[in-house]
């Protein structure tokens, strides 16, 4: 695939490595990826967003790839929402660029949602993909999943520093066949399991032969290798991090008005065992303008799992909202 090289800017503290495609006059979209993706996660919407007259952005994010940032225990803090968000500003800034349409999948959505009501004057559209806009909940979520899930639970076993990735460090390629797997199986199959196994406990599973892992396997070689090669350069800490801000971020959003004024889309993933489609009913009490759609037979890696579908739906809402 013909991805492009990267340019770098100055933001926030950090060097962040930038793709783009299309035209410079385009309309901006700035695509964000999550974990443990890269902005070659959006490989196959780059082109399709920039044939269709827009700049397509997507950086590599903080701790990530090129990027990559701070590390040690010290360093936690440096990735909660408000750094994550203040880093896409300051790359608008050293774009020239006033606005841009923010597209976001897994962690990534939620920084794409937090942008639009942390720098709403920055954000002319949200696009969500599989991650719905959430509202600040009553409780800290960590202690909130630790009492759901237990301790096994991968976002509540991520919050010891230094743990999760070792594991994942010790065999980069490995890791990355564990991650990117297609749905094994429909989200009405999955919620018929008994409950010891539906507290998402990967961590787990990822200790057992590779041959007993569900679903198919998700990347080619070359797409594997540009992923190994990436997260061999960063490692997995800075990544894991912004798990380790659940609870912070929900301090700091105390008080925020939580009502996104930007013309928005969510895409859901009929098979997301995380990120449920039925998460996204009653968004649009806190996300007026709102259009919504699922993409069937597609797991969380929507992106890769079903390009196509996923390119055509935001290209024709970009067209019909900003063309």
């Amino acid at each position: 695939m013909n991805f492009p090289e990267p340019h770098y800017v100055g933001t926030n503290g950090i060097k962040m490595a930038v793709f783009e495609q299309g035209p410079k006059g385009g309309v901006p979209v700035v695509m964000c990826h999550g974990f443990p993706e890269l902005a070659y996660s959006w490989r196959h919407q780059l082109p399709a967003i920039a044939g269709a007259g827009f700049r397509a952005i997507a950086p590599d994010m903080r701790g990530y790839g090129n990027t990559g940032g701070p590390k040690g225990k010290d360093a936690v803090p440096l990735y909660d929402i408000a750094h994550l968000t203040d880093d896409l500003a300051g790359m608008l800034d050293a774009l020239g660029l006033d606005k841009a349409i923010f597209a976001g999948h897994d962690w990534g959505g939620v920084v794409v949602w937090q942008m639009a009501l942390r720098h709403p004057d920055r954000v002319s559209g949200v696009i969500g993909v599989n991650t719905p806009f959430m509202p600040r909940g009553p409780m800290d979520p960590i202690a909130a999943m630790r009492m759901a899930f237990g301790e096994d639970m991968y976002i509540v076993f991520f919050q010891k520093f230094g743990v999760a990735e070792a594991i994942f460090e010790k065999d980069v390629a490995r890791s990355m066949r564990f991650w990117y797997r297609k749905s094994a199986m429909k989200l009405a199959d999955y919620d018929k399991l008994p409950a010891d196994q539906k507290n998402l406990s990967f961590t787990k599973s990822f200790d057992t032969d590779e041959s007993t892992w569900p679903g198919q396997q998700l990347l080619n070689a070359e797409e594997l290798a540009y992923y190994t090669k990436l997260f061999e350069k960063s490692g997995f800490e800075g990544g894991i991090n912004w798990y380790r801000n659940f609870t912070r971020n929900w301090e700091i959003s105390e008080g925020q008005v939580e009502k996104v004024t930007a013309p928005s889309l969510m895409i859901s993933a009929a098979d997301d065992i995380v990120l449920r489609p039925e998460l996204t009913i009653g968004m649009e009490q806190y996300v007026p303008d709102l259009e919504k759609h699922v993409i069937a037979d597609c797991g969380h890696w929507t992106q890769s799992e079903k390009p196509e579908e996923l390119n055509a739906i935001m290209v024709d809402w970009l067209k019909r909202r900003f063309g």
